[in-house]
């Protein structure tokens, strides 16, 4: 991994990329009682070559992204024709935008993680038993019916601001 201090012209110390996994891994909102504090947002490039950003329920799971649409939404039609995306945040201290490439994964043991991981989080979640994605008795309207494909966004590059004392500007290449 190749850091670059971002803020070193106004003597900020570098983000220390370690002390935000954890936080992504812990899912640390900003403010305990912060209103929509673990929005996590996905853009994707549409058609045309404009971003399309539309907010998602995205979990960080061994160091990277996951998140989870119907094959008929703007987002999957995307990332089918061009896979490169990113994915920001808030987290506690911190905001983090990564970008990478999403790929869609359909291996039996992975999907079974990924829903475990959302069941643990309140939305239950289980494999769908054609193979094909997740499936949960509820989702938002928009994702159209199940089952709904998964995708896993690995980290290609990630820019991290920190929020707190003495603050901090970083570009992380992975």
């Amino acid at each position: 991994m190749q850091s670059i201090n971002l803020g070193e012209v106004d003597g900020l110390p570098p983000v220390d990329w370690a002390t935000i996994v954890e936080k992504l891994e812990s899912s640390a909102a900003p403010a305990p009682d912060a209103v929509n504090a673990r929005s996590t947002w996905l853009c994707t490039v549409n058609e045309d070559g404009s971003p399309h950003l539309t907010p998602v329920g995205a979990l960080w799971v061994d160091d990277a992204f996951w998140f989870q649409t119907g094959p008929g939404t703007r987002k999957a039609r995307n990332v089918g024709r061009d896979k490169r995306c990113s994915m920001a945040l808030s987290i506690d201290g911190a905001d983090v935008v990564v970008e990478g490439n999403a790929e869609r994964v359909t291996a039996p043991d992975a999907l079974a993680r990924l829903a475990k991981a959302w069941a643990d989080q309140g939305w239950p979640a289980e494999p769908d038993g054609s193979g094909a994605g997740i499936t949960a008795p509820f989702n938002a309207p928009a994702q159209g019916p199940p089952p709904w494909n998964v995708y896993r966004i690995e980290p290609g590059s990630a820019v991290v601001t920190s929020s707190v004392e003495p603050g901090g500007l970083t570009r992380f290449r992975f």
